[in-house]
């Protein structure tokens, strides 16, 4: 097999771990949604493996930082006794914030894959850019289902 068959049959098996991993993030969102939360859900991965998970608990707990990534974050650290993720993947079903992205830096992350963009508050609108500097980013994974579920949340919302 030629380094490009190769290359491409190992994008294809990320792919396949970045929707199975994001589906698990989406079922976080559902969870959200039940509890009344906008419907943001995020998983870590360390080293093929579920370490934590979160979502949305700022009306249950009156914390407006109470934000997914925060909840899996902070999980995902207790987990491993250490502040630094450098081998950890985060999914989440919307781009972080800025105050979530900041957090996800000073874990040093080593990788964020998220669904849907958030063009309003998107860690993304910001120059430097937020996250650590060997961060790596992947976005649009299961985009549809991500942007739906909050579509769907908001337009809810305004009945």
């Amino acid at each position: 097999m030629n380094n490009y068959m190769l290359h491409l049959l190992q994008r294809k098996q990320r792919m396949g771990l970045d929707e199975k991993y994001m589906r698990e993030a989406l079922a976080e969102a559902v969870a959200a949604s039940e509890a009344d939360e906008i419907p943001v859900g995020a998983v870590i991965v360390c080293k093929g493996r579920i370490i934590a998970k979160g979502h949305n608990m700022t009306e249950m707990l009156h914390d407006p930082t109470a934000h997914a990534e925060m909840i899996a974050l902070t999980a995902a650290t207790e987990y491993l006794g250490g502040k630094y993720l450098n081998d950890c993947t985060i999914y989440v079903t919307v781009e972080p914030c800025p105050m979530c992205a900041a957090a996800l830096c000073w874990a040093q992350i080593g990788k964020i894959v998220y669904g849907c963009q958030d063009p309003k508050r998107g860690y993304s609108l910001f120059t430097p850019s937020l996250l650590h500097p060997k961060t790596t980013v992947t976005h649009d994974i299961l985009e549809d289902e991500c942007s739906t579920m909050v579509r769907n949340y908001f337009l809810g919302k305004r009945k």
